[in-house]
């Protein structure tokens, strides 16, 4: 089982909220980082979990 870890950073110059994803969860720089587009972090976090579960949800329907 693959385990991720998700970071919110602030970007300063936007003041917009991204995601630094780390595969696997230990390792020292990000697999993914998204565009600053999130007024909160807990908005960029629910954001990339619903995109997750969207995504199983369709792998399931195969």
């Amino acid at each position: 089982m693959t385990v991720i870890r998700l970071e919110p950073r602030k970007d300063t110059a936007t003041d917009l909220y991204y995601l630094e994803i780390y595969k696997p969860a230990d390792a020292q720089q990000p697999f993914v980082t998204t565009e600053p587009r999130y007024k909160t972090a807990a908005a960029a976090e629910n954001d990339i979990v619903a995109i997750i579960a969207a995504r199983a949800a369709v792998g399931d329907a195969s």
